[in-house]
C-alpha cells in the first residue's frame, strides 16, 4: 500500500512504535524472567503457572478479537494503542505488592487484556506507514527493538537481584513502562484520518464476507502450531529442573533475545524478497528442534545453546507472520484479518499451557516437550503445503 499523503512522513511510525516496543518490552522481561521463582517462593508450581498464562492468553485473546474488530470501523487508532501501553505499564509494578499467586493471575490478566487492545490497531497503522513491499522489513525492525527491549531487561533484572530482591525487580519497571507511555502519547501519529470504513468494516466480525482462502490455511496451520507453543516459562522451569539455578533465568532470555534481535530484521527483509510462508516453516522447524533438545535435556550447557537457537524461531516467525496476514487480505480489513490470528493463536496458547501443565504433572517433564515438537514439524508442513 501507497504511504499514506494525511500524514508526513508516515515511516517515522515504525521507528516510534520500535521506541515504544523497546521500552514497553524492557518493563515486561524485567519481571517476565523472574515470575516462575516469585511464584515458587509463594507455594505455587507448574501447574499454577499454567493456569495463570492460560488465563491472562485466554482473556487477551478476546481482547485482540475485540480489537481487532473494531480498528477497521474507526479513523483514530491511536488512543487504542496509547491506552493498551498505559494499562500495561500501570500493572506490572504491582507485583511488588502480591503476597499470593492469584494475585499475579490478576496483574497478568491486566496486562495481557492491554496488549490485547494494542495489538490490532498498532500493527494496521504500521501497514498503512509503509509500502506494501516493505511490510517484512518494517515489522522485523519492530520485533528487533521489541527483543532489544527483552534483552535489556533481563540484564536490568540481574543487577538488580545481585543487589535486591525480586520485588524491587517489579517496582523498577516502572521506569521504562513511564517512559513508553510518554513516548507513544506524543510521538505516535494517526495514519487513517482520511480514510472512510468500508461497508465491509461495518459488519460483525463473524458475519462479514468471508476473507480469502490462503489466509484460511495459513490460519489454520499457525493454529495447531500454537496448541503446542506453550509458555516460555515452562522453558524457565524446565532448565531450572536439570539445574541452571534460578538467579540465572533472566540471562536465559538474554541468551534467546539476543538471537532474537539480531534476527528479526534480517528476517522480515528477507521476506519482502523469498516466500514468506517457506521462512515461517523454517521458523517451526527450529522450534522443533528446541523443543526436542529440552524434552530430552542431554546436558545444561545443550540447554543454553538449544535457549539461544530458540530466538531464531521467533526471528523467522513473528515478524514474517504478521507480514504474510496483512498481505494475504484487502486493506479494509486487516483490522479483522489480525484480530483472528491473535485470537485464534491466542486460544490455543491458552490451551497449550494448560496442557503442558498437566501433561508435565501425569507423565513427566519430558513428554509435553515432546509433544510440542511433533506439532510444530506438522504445522511447518502445512504451511509448506499451503505455499503450493
Amino acid at each position: 500500500m501507497a504511504q499514506n499523503p494525511s500524514a508526513p512522513h508516515p515511516a517515522r511510525n515504525v521507528y516510534v512504535f520500535g521506541l515504544t516496543s523497546f521500552l514497553n518490552d524492557t518493563a515486561s522481561e524485567m519481571a517476565y524472567w523472574v515470575l516462575p521463582a516469585f511464584l515458587v517462593s509463594l507455594g505455587a508450581g507448574p501447574a499454577q503457572l499454567g493456569l495463570i498464562e492460560g488465563i491472562a492468553e485466554s482473556v487477551a485473546s478476546f481482547a485482540k478479537l475485540f480489537s481487532g474488530s473494531i480498528t477497521d470501523r474507526i479513523r483514530h487508532r491511536k488512543p487504542l494503542v496509547v491506552s493498551g501501553y498505559v494499562v500495561a505499564n500501570i500493572v506490572k509494578p504491582a507485583l511488588a505488592f502480591v503476597g499470593a499467586w492469584w494475585q499475579v493471575l490478576l496483574i497478568r490478566f491486566g496486562d495481557r487484556v492491554a496488549k490485547g487492545i494494542r495489538s490490532a490497531p498498532r500493527d494496521v497503522m504500521v501497514a498503512e506507514s509503509v509500502e506494501k513491499a516493505r511490510l517484512g522489513s518494517a515489522y522485523g525492525l519492530i520485533q528487533s527493538m521489541d527483543s532489544a527491549g527483552a534483552i535489556a531487561g533481563p540484564l536490568t533484572a540481574l543487577l538488580l537481584l545481585a543487589h535486591g530482591g525480586m520485588r524491587s525487580v517489579f517496582l523498577a519497571a516502572a521506569i521504562p513502562g513511564a517512559l513508553c507511555i510518554l513516548v507513544a502519547a506524543t510521538a505516535i501519529r494517526e495514519t487513517g484520518r482520511d480514510r472512510k470504513p468500508s461497508a465491509n468494516s461495518t459488519a460483525s466480525l463473524f458475519k462479514g464476507p468471508p476473507l480469502p482462502r490462503p489466509f484460511y490455511l495459513t490460519l489454520f496451520a499457525v493454529t495447531l502450531f500454537s496448541l503446542g507453543n506453550s509458555s516460555d516459562m515452562f522453558l524457565v522451569l524446565r532448565a531450572q529442573n536439570i539445574g541452571i539455578p534460578i538467579s540465572r533465568a533472566p540471562l536465559l532470555g538474554l541468551v534467546f533475545n539476543a538471537t532474537y534481535t539480531l534476527g528479526s530484521w534480517p528476517a522480515g527483509w528477507l521476506s519482502d524478497h523469498a516466500s514468506r510462508r517457506w521462512i515461517a516453516a523454517a521458523g517451526y522447524f527450529v522450534f522443533t528442534a528446541v523443543y526436542f533438545v529440552f524434552g530430552r535435556a542431554p546436558s545444561v550447557s545443550a540447554l543454553w545453546i538449544a535457549m539461544a537457537v530458540y530466538g531464531v524461531y521467533y526471528a523467522l516467525t513473528q515478524p514474517v507472520l504478521k507480514a504474510l496476514m496483512v498481505q494475504a487480505v484487502p486493506a479494509d480489513v486487516r483490522g479483522r484479518a489480525l484480530g483472528l490470528y491473535f485470537f485464534s493463536t491466542s486460544v490455543a496458547t491458552l490451551a497449550a499451557s494448560l496442557i503442558m501443565g498437566e501433561l508435565w504433572k501425569t507423565y513427566g517433564a519430558s513428554f509435553p516437550f515432546y509433544v510440542s515438537a511433533g506439532l510444530a514439524a506438522i504445522s511447518a508442513l502445512l504451511l509448506l503445503l499451503s505455499a503450493r
